[in-house]
C-alpha cells in the first residue's frame, strides 16, 4: 500500500522500526536529503548512460550507480540499521577522484556551473551531496541517531567526486570552466 495515514500529524517511522519521530525531526531531514540526492543523481545516470563516458576505467553511470547503493547504507545507517559504509568505499571514490584529476588542468579560480548538460546536472548534484552532509552531520552532533565517522567521510568525498565529474564532463567536451567575474 503506497499510503497508510500513519503520518497525517506529521510524524513519521522509519523502516523495521516502532517509534514514530517528527517529520521535521533532524533525522528525517537528513533521511530525506539523502533520499534527495539519491534521486537526483537517478537523472544524472540517465544523462551519462548518454554520454557513455567514463572516468578510471568505469563507466560514470556506473559510478553512479554504485553512489546511489551506497547512500542506502547511509541512509539505513541513519535510520537505526546495524549498517554503516566501508572504509574501502571512501578509498574507491578518492582512487576515481585521484584519476580524475591527473586528466584535469589545475584548479586556481571557482567555476560558474554549466558548459554541458550533464556537467550541470552533476554540480547540482553537488550541492545536494554538501547539504546531505550537513544534515547528517547535524544528527552526529545532536546525538539522535549513530552516524559513523566513515559515513560521514563518504559524505564529504561524495560532493568532491561530483565536482570532479562535473569538471571532466566539461573537459572531455572541449569546454573550458568558466571562471567568476565577480563583477
Amino acid at each position: 500500500m503506497l499510503y497508510t495515514r500513519k503520518g497525517d500529524k506529521g510524524d513519521t517511522g522509519v523502516f523495521g522500526c516502532d517509534q514514530r519521530m517528527s517529520k521535521s525531526s533532524v533525522v528525517a531531514e537528513a533521511l530525506g536529503t539523502l533520499d534527495e540526492i539519491n534521486s537526483f543523481l537517478g537523472l544524472c545516470k540517465i544523462r551519462a548512460k548518454e554520454t557513455g563516458l567514463t572516468a578510471d576505467g568505469a563507466s560514470v553511470e556506473n559510478i553512479l550507480n554504485d553512489v546511489q547503493q551506497n547512500l542506502f547504507i547511509v541512509q539505513a545507517e541513519l535510520a537505526g540499521a546495524d549498517k554503516t559504509i566501508a572504509a574501502e568505499k571512501i578509498s574507491q571514490i578518492e582512487k576515481i577522484i585521484d584519476a580524475i584529476e591527473k586528466e584535469l588542468p589545475p584548479i586556481k579560480t571557482f567555476f560558474v556551473s554549466g558548459g554541458t548538460e550533464l556537467s550541470a546536472t552533476l554540480d547540482f548534484a553537488r550541492t545536494l551531496a554538501r547539504r546531505a552532509e550537513r544534515r547528517a552531520v547535524a544528527v552526529s552532533e545532536e546525538g539522535k541517531a549513530k552516524v559513523s565517522p566513515d559515513s560521514l567521510a563518504y559524505l564529504n568525498r561524495l560532493s568532491s567526486l561530483l565536482y570532479a565529474l562535473a569538471r571532466l564532463v566539461n573537459h572531455k567536451s572541449g569546454i573550458t570552466g568558466e571562471p567568476p567575474t565577480y563583477r
